[in-house]
């Protein structure tokens, strides 16, 4: 009987063996899109920056790679739901998509209210990231223990970034910035 447990071959190409080892099939289209994704691994694209980032790679003409808007959209699903990535919602309920590597529990990142931009906060918090990480996995624990299954943390942070903020500044110094009401 055949181990249902893939055997990760050192000489296998790694984006390969991470699709086999969460059982997808290991496409031209979802190499390319693991193989992005895990290239840019600071970096949070909407489906519209990715598929244009994609349209844009040359390595993907070479191969003759194209992926329309549909199936763009449940390739992403699938590598969500299979845990390889983050899918993250903002307050403009826009989905963010992003590598998830394996041995985070929480992927705290900011986000500006003004230009939309998602920055993640690792390196910035890098002095509490033990606190942030016992934190996530007491939650995920609780929750674990009462049935939930699959889960992964978010924790985001929403203001106006610096650049944004010094902007809004420069453009009319001493007038009230459309962030400073309550």
């Amino acid at each position: 009987m055949a181990s249902l447990i893939p055997t990760l071959d050192p000489r296998a190409d790694p984006i390969d063996a991470l699709l086999s080892a969460h059982g997808l099939r290991r496409t031209s289209a979802a190499r390319l899109v693991l193989g992005w994704l895990l290239a840019h691994p600071d970096t949070s694209y909407t489906h519209a920056q990715l598929q244009s980032a994609l349209q844009g790679d040359n390595s993907a003409l070479a191969e003759g790679v194209t992926l329309d808007r549909v199936t763009l959209y449940r390739l992403i699903d699938r590598l969500t739901q299979v845990g390889l990535l983050l899918c993250r919602v903002d307050a403009n309920r826009v989905r963010r998509y992003q590598a998830m590597p394996a041995s985070v529990h929480a992927m705290p990142h900011f986000e500006c209210q003004s230009c939309h931009r998602d920055s993640p906060l690792g390196d910035a918090l890098r002095a509490n990231a033990i606190d942030l990480d016992r934190a996530a996995q007491t939650a995920l624990d609780a929750l674990k223990a009462l049935g939930y299954q699959g889960m992964s943390l978010d924790f985001a942070v929403r203001g106006v970034c610096v650049d944004c903020a010094t902007a809004t500044v420069d453009v009319e110094p001493g007038a009230p910035t459309s962030g400073s009401a309550a």
